[in-house]
């Protein structure tokens, strides 16, 4: 498997679509996925549409961490358990995920940040993760600089792997399990008889099944409000780059409020903009605009705001919002490919180049950019909707890769009626409309 994936990437699973089934999972990201995997060993006929390819979207274009340290306290025991699966997947597939566990490390630029960090140390000792403040000389010793940096925090179990090859090897466990994986086949609609799920309505046909889960990722609100349910999901544009081969400064994951690096695999580094995106303004950010409030507050001087989405994505002003059982905007666009925002990344370079002076400014291979649906309160939805039979596991807020196999295990139990295995009241669809009090999540990483 290469990167990108694009339409040009052959189609590994081609179906035939079933008639019908137990479940049908709308997604081919990691959250789809994983759902669909834990379904089939449960037993559960289980059928899986991607409207284009498996990992196509923001699955395989994310930085690669699997991270415990800095996430939200209703997340973190979670994700403590996805890290135990993702060892699991390693033992069985050995060093074609990219799976090391070489640490993540944050790096504090102001006193402020270092204090956030210090206030996720109870979390992480509640939890059992290793997680440790680091002294500015501790940092300089780890990464041969002498970048002036406040202090930072590392948790040396967090790992790395490569997204683009993990997410497609594990969608073909998902299909070795039983599940039935189908590329290339939009849902258009939920089929709905006498007010339950009763199905979906596909490019391919219709499929029955009493239960449907929406883990769509950046589209999940379009899909969702055409069918009557309607989430304050947005999404920003994240930009990464892929480096030449170069020497190695750390093995693992990094990050302050300018620059985040990886290291790959190939010998190069993975690099982002450490807190910066792009957020296009479209009908739903208008919509949404007081459920964001807070959290643009927090981030309005690291987000880049954009006038106009790219035709035909999911909040683009000319983008269908109706289109009943006929064509509709996910096979107009089956993968979202947004461009870069190259001057982020110029400033990137610059910013690696000042920290590694020794190394100078990395030279660039590749540089792409994915969509990251995100929530008010920087959370997920994972709950069931108010349609019977239907379930909703959107909003990861970037940090679904990590995650996605804890919380596909999650998922699969909320749609049997089993226990969790988790306290998932934090994820609760209704806390936009019944007077919580926004609790915001940490920032998109």
């Amino acid at each position: 498997m290469t990167f990108p994936i694009t339409l040009e990437t052959p189609i590994r699973f081609p179906g035939p679509l079933p008639d019908a089934a137990d479940v049908v999972v709308l997604g081919g990201g990691i959250i789809g996925v994983m759902t669909a995997l834990y379904l089939a060993q449960a037993g559960e006929k289980v059928v899986l549409c991607e409207k284009g390819r498996i990992a196509g979207e923001q699955s395989s274009r994310n930085w690669g961490w699997i991270r415990q340290q800095g996430r939200d306290k209703d997340e973190l025991p979670i994700v403590v358990e996805s890290l135990r699966l993702w060892q699991g997947f390693a033992t069985q597939f050995g060093d074609a995920l990219g799976f090391r566990q070489t640490g993540v490390m944050y790096l504090a630029n102001t006193d402020a940040a270092l204090e956030s960090y210090e206030a996720f140390l109870p979390h992480a000792q509640a939890n059992g993760v290793d997680t440790r403040m680091l002294a500015s000389c501790e940092i300089a010793a780890l990464l041969g600089t002498s970048a002036d940096w406040k202090g930072g925090m590392f948790t040396p179990s967090d790992a790395r792997a490569e997204p683009w090859v993990a997410v497609p090897l594990l969608a073909g466990l998902a299909a070795s399990a039983g599940a039935c994986l189908v590329e290339n086949c939009a849902v258009r609609a939920l089929d709905v008889q006498a007010g339950a799920v009763a199905g979906v309505v596909t490019e391919q046909g219709r499929v029955r099944a009493a239960r449907v889960v929406v883990a769509g990722g950046a589209w999940s609100r379009l899909f969702l409000a055409a069918q009557g349910v309607v989430i304050p999901q947005l999404s920003v544009l994240a930009s990464v780059a892929q480096t030449e081969p170069m020497p190695e400064v750390f093995a693992g994951g990094a990050t302050d409020s300018h620059f985040a690096f990886r290291r790959r695999m190939d010998g190069g580094y993975t690099l982002a903009p450490g807190a910066e995106h792009d957020f296009f303004i479209g009908p739903d950010a208008f919509r949404s605009f007081f459920d964001y409030f807070p959290v643009l507050k927090k981030d309005f001087r690291s987000t880049h705001f954009r006038a106009t989405a790219p035709r035909g994505f999911p909040d683009g002003w000319t983008t269908p919002r109706a289109w009943g059982d006929g064509p509709s905007p996910f096979e107009a666009v089956r993968i979202l490919n947004p461009a870069p925002n190259r001057a982020s990344l110029g400033h990137v370079q610059d910013r690696f180049a000042a920290a590694f002076p020794a190394l100078g400014r990395p030279r660039l291979r590749l540089a792409w950019a994915g969509m990251i649906d995100t929530m008010p309160d920087v959370v997920p939805i994972v709950d069931h909707a108010p349609i019977p039979g239907l379930t909703i596991a959107t909003g990861m807020s970037g940090h679904g890769f990590g995650i996605g196999p804890g919380m596909g295990k999650v998922l699969a139990n909320l749609v049997r009626g089993r226990a969790t295995g988790h306290d998932i009241r934090r994820f609760r669809l209704s806390r936009f409309r019944d007077g919580s009090a926004p609790e915001l999540g940490p920032a998109l990483a």
